[in-house]
C-alpha cells in the first residue's frame, strides 16, 4: 500500500520526536522510514531500480538532509512517469530531494567526468526495485573508482583545500562546521575512500550525534554549531554544560582532521628528498622523516622534538614506523630537562606556522602531554565567546607560530617562543588564569632546566602579558603616570621587548578584532615611551592636543561645527552636560563604534570633541547622514533613545557574543593620574552601550575629558577620565558610589 506525504509527514513528526534516539540510531532509523515510503510508492517495477546514494546511501539521514537519489532503468521509455510518480509525493512532503534518472552507463559517464558524482555512487545502496540493476551500478561504480581514483586526486585535493579554507576548523573554532569544516563529517566519509587505514569512526559518530541534534534544536539544516544553540544542544545530548560538549567536538575534529593531514601528506608528496642524515637520530628515507638504524628512543626523551623539528623544517612527513616507536618508547623528559630537550622544543617552535600541525601530530600521539603534563588540561578546551577564535591548545600553538617571526626583535628568543607557548596555560586549571599560570610556569620553567632569572621572566611575562595592550587602549599614554606605572611594572629593556613581541604574536593569534593598525600604533608608541624610561629619561606630559589653533577659530565663532575627515569626526558646540553622550548615540547609531575621544573647552563656554571611529560591521556609512543626525542630536531633534533601541533589536544577532556573557562592572582609579578620575566600564557588548555610559555620567554632573574604548569581541572595556564640574578629579566616595550605581542601573535595565 502507498504512503501519502501526509501520512509520512506524520510518521517522520514521531521520530523525530521520540525519546532516546540520537546521532548514527536516528540517522539509520529515519533512512529506515524513507526507504519504506520511497519503496511503497515505486512499487512493484521491472527494469528499474531506486537507488540512494552520498549520506542517505551511507544511511546517514540528518533529520534536515536531502533525500539523494538516482532512478535507475534499463532503457524503459516511460521512466518519465515512473519517476514522476516517485518525485511529486516526496516535494509535496516538504523534503529537499537531490535526483537523477539514467541508465547504468549514463550514470557511469556522469561519474567519470563529475567528482561529487563518483564519490556519490561510492555509497550507492538499493532502496526499492530492481535488486540486481542497484548491485550493478554499485558494484560497476566501485570499480571505476578503484581504477580511476589516482587520476581524481588533484582535484579532489583542490576541493578540499578550498573547502577548509571557506570553513575552517572543527577541533579550534568558535563555531564549528560540522560537515564541511577541516576534521568534519565531510573529511571522516574521504577517508572511506582514499588509501588510509585510520579508523575515526568513533570520532565521526561524535560529529554525527551532534549535527542530529543541532538540525533537531533548529529545524532547519543548520551544519554551523553557533554560540546561541551550543548550550541547548549540550542539554538535548545530555551534557552537563556547553563546555564539555565543545570539548568532545574539539577532540572528535582533531581526530579526523589529523588522519586526513597523515592520508594527504603522503598522497601529496611530489618532492624529491635524497636520503641523509638531519639530525642526531633522525634520516631522511625514502621521502620521510625517519629514524636511524642506531637510534635509541627509549634512551632519548629529545628524539621526538628532534624528529619533528626536521618534519617542519624539510615538509617531509613523519614515517609511521618512526611515530609508532615514538609513541610507545619515548620517556618523559625528566626533571630537570637537558640542554637537548629544551633546545628541541625551542627548535621546533622556531618553524613558525609548520610547526603547528608537528605538534598536533606529536600531541595526538601522546608525545606533547608527556613532555608538558600541564598541557592535558588545556587540551580541547573550548573559549565560548567571539574575541578568542580558537581552543586555548590551539590558541597557544599559534601564538608560538606568530612568536617565531618577531625573534629578530628580542634578545631572548628562546623565551619568548616559550612564553608564548604558556602564556595562558592557567586557563586549564580553576581561579584567575594569569595568577593560576604563574606558580604553573614557575614549575614548568625550573622542570625545563632554566636558570633561576629566565624563571623569573617567563613568570613576568605571564603576570604581565596583558600589561601593554591593556595600558595602550585603556589608559591616557600621553600621561606620564601611565608610562611610570607600566615602567615599574616591566622593570627592564629586556622583557619590555619580550612583551611587546608577546603582546603581537598573542593578539594575532586571538582574533581579527583583537590586533589592527590602530592598536598596533598604540602599543608600539607606549613601548617605544617606556623603553626610553627605563634607559632613564623622565617622561614629560605631552603638550594637549586639544584644542588645536583651528578648533579654536571655530569655537569663537560660537556655532555647531560638525567634521569628518577619514574615521575622524569632529564636534564644536556650546559646551553642556551630555553632550559627549548624544555624539557618542549618533555615531552608533549608524553603526559606527568609537575607538577613542578626546574633549576640551574654552573659557567661553564651547567645546570641541574629536572622535576616532571604525564601521562596527565593516562597511562606510553614509557620511553626509551622519554628520546631519550628529546636529539634529545636539538640537534636541533626535529621538536617540527610541532610535537605538530599535537598532540594538534589529541587529542584535549581527554583535559580537559570549557563552556566559560577563555582567557589567565599573572600575574607577583615582591613582592612575593626577588630573582625572579614571571611571573604567567592562560590559556585554550592544548598540548604544557607549551612549548609556556616558549618559549616567553626565547625569551624575561629570565631564569626559578622555574616553579610550575597546571592544573584546564579545565586550566592551571602556575607560573615561572624567573630571567635575570645577574640572577636578572626583575625591568624594559617596559621590562615587553613586556614579557606579547610575552606570550600572543605564546597563542593566536596558
Amino acid at each position: 500500500m502507498t504512503t501519502t506525504p501526509s501520512e509520512f509527514r506524520a510518521q517522520r513528526s514521531a521520530l523525530l520526536q521520540e525519546a532516546g534516539l540520537s546521532g548514527p540510531a536516528f540517522c539509520r532509523a529515519y533512512a529506515s522510514l524513507a526507504d519504506s515510503w520511497l519503496g511503497s510508492l515505486l512499487g512493484d517495477e521491472r527494469g528499474v531500480a531506486l537507488v540512494a546514494v552520498g549520506g542517505y546511501g551511507r544511511g546517514e539521514l540528518a533529520p534536515c538532509s536531502d533525500l539523494d537519489v538516482v532512478l535507475v532503468h534499463d532503457g524503459r521509455k516511460d521512466i518519465g512517469e515512473v519517476a514522476e510518480r516517485i518525485w511529486y509525493p516526496i516535494w509535496d512532503a516538504g523534503l529537499a530531494l537531490d535526483h537523477s534518472v539514467r541508465t547504468v552507463k549514463q550514470a557511469l559517464a556522469v561519474a567519470t567526468a563529475d567528482l561529487k558524482a563518483a564519490l556519490g555512487l561510492l555509497e550507492a545502496r538499493w532502496v526499492a526495485g530492481d535488486v540486481g540493476l542497484a548491485g550493478e551500478l554499485a558494484t560497476r561504480a566501485t570499480e571505476q573508482w578503484q581504477k580511476q581514483w589516482k587520476h581524481w586526486m588533484p582535484r579532489l585535493d583542490e576541493s578540499v583545500r578550498a573547502r577548509h579554507a571557506e570553513f575552517e576548523e572543527v577541533a579550534f573554532l568558535l563555531e564549528p562546521e560540522l560537515k564541511e569544516g577541516r576534521g568534519g563529517l565531510r573529511d571522516a566519509h574521504l577517508l572511506r575512500v582514499l588509501p588510509s587505514t585510520a579508523d575515526v569512526s568513533a570520532a565521526h559518530d561524535v560529529l554525527l550525534r551532534v549535527r542530529v541534534a543541532l538540525h533537531l534544536r533548529a529545524d532547519r539544516a543548520l551544519d554551523r554549531l553557533l554560540l546561541q544553540e551550543q548550550d541547548a544542544v549540550a542539554a538535548d545530548l545530555g551534557y552537563a554544560d556547553a563546555d564539555l560538549l565543545m570539548a568532545d567536538v574539539a577532540a572528535a575534529g582533531r581526530a579526523v582532521a589529523w588522519a586526513g593531514d597523515d592520508v594527504w601528506s603522503r598522497l601529496r608528496t611530489k618532492a624529491k628528498w635524497k636520503n641523509g642524515v638531519l639530525a642526531p637520530g633522525v634520516v631522511l628515507r625514502g621521502g620521510e622523516v625517519a629514524l636511524d638504524t642506531e637510534a635509541r628512543p627509549a634512551s632519548d626523551p629529545g628524539l621526538a622534538l628532534r624528529a619533528g623539528a626536521q618534519v617542519a623544517r624539510t615538509g617531509a612527513p613523519f614515517s609511521r614506523e618512526a611515530l609508532d616507536r615514538l609513541a610507545v618508547e619515548v620517556p618523559d623528559p625528566g626533571d630537570p630537562w637537558s640542554d637537548d630537550v629544551r633546545g628541541a622544543l625551542v627548535a621546533l617552535l622556531g618553524a613558525g606556522p609548520a610547526a603547528i600541525p608537528v605538534l598536533e601530530t606529536l600531541d595526538q600521539k601522546g608525545l606533547l602531554v608527556r613532555l608538558l603534563p600541564e598541557w592535558a588540561a588545556v587540551r580541547s578546551k573550548p573559549q565560548r565567546n567571539a574575541y578568542h577564535r580558537f581552543t586555548v591548545d590551539r590558541h597557544l600553538l599559534e601564538t608560538a607560530a606568530n612568536a617565531a617571526a618577531l625573534l629578530r626583535r628580542v634578545a631572548r628568543p628562546d623565551l619568548l617562543l616559550l612564553g608564548a607557548l604558556l602564556h595562558d596555560i592557567g586557563k586549564g586549571f580553576p581561579g584567575d588564569h594569569t595568577e593560576v599560570g604563574m606558580d604553573l610556569v614557575a614549575a614548568v620553567g625550573a622542570r625545563m632546566g632554566l636558570p633561576k632569572p629566565d624563571v623569573d621572566v617567563l613568570v613576568a611575562m605571564v603576570r604581565h602579558h596583558l600589561l601593554l595592550p591593556d595600558a595602550a587602549t585603556r589608559r591616557d599614554i600621553d600621561d606620564p603616570a601611565t608610562i611610570e606605572t607600566v615602567a615599574e611594572a616591566v622593570g627592564d629593556r629586556d622583557t619590555l621587548e619580550l612583551l611587546a613581541a608577546l603582546t603581537e604574536a598573542d593578539s594575532l593569534a586571538t582574533g581579527p578584532s583583537a590586533w589592527g593598525a590602530w592598536k598596533a600604533g598604540l602599543v608600539s608608541e607606549l613601548a617605544a615611551r617606556v623603553a626610553r624610561r627605563l634607559e632613564g629619561d623622565a617622561p614629560a606630559a605631552q603638550a594637549s592636543t586639544l584644542p588645536t589653533p583651528e578648533h579654536v577659530a571655530l569655537m569663537a565663532q560660537r556655532e555647531v561645527v560638525v567634521q569628518q575627515d577619514g574615521d575622524r569626526l569632529t564636534v564644536v558646540a556650546p559646551d553642556r552636560p551630555g553632550l559627549f553622550a548624544r555624539v557618542a548615540g549618533t555615531l552608533s547609531l549608524h553603526g559606527l563604534d568609537v575607538r577613542s575621544a578626546a574633549v576640551a573647552s574654552s573659557d567661553d563656554g564651547m567645546a570641541v570633541e574629536v572622535f576616532e571611529v571604525e564601521p562596527a560591521f565593516g562597511s562606510q556609512p553614509e557620511w553626509p547622514r551622519v554628520t546631519a543626525d550628529v546636529e539634529r542630536a545636539l538640537g534636541g531633534r533626535l529621538a536617540l533613545d527610541a532610535r537605538l533601541t530599535e537598532r540594538a533589536r534589529v541587529y542584535a544577532r549581527r554583535r559580537a557574543s559570549a557563552a556566559r556573557p560577563a555582567e557589567p562592572r565599573v572600575l574607577i582609579d583615582n591613582d592612575a593620574t593626577s588630573a582625572a578620575t579614571v571611571v573604567e566600564v567592562r560590559a556585554p557588548d550592544d548598540v548604544g552601550v557607549l551612549y548609556r555610559i556616558t549618559r549616567a555620567l553626565a547625569d551624575a554632573d561629570l565631564d569626559v575629558r578622555r574616553a579610550k574604548v575597546s571592544t573584546l569581541g564579545h565586550e566592551v572595556v571602556d575607560a573615561f577620565y572624567v573630571v567635575d564640574r570645577e574640572g577636578r578629579k572626583v575625591e568624594d566616595q559617596e559621590h562615587l558610589a553613586e556614579v557606579e550605581r547610575a552606570i550600572l542601573d543605564a546597563l542593566t535595565r536596558h
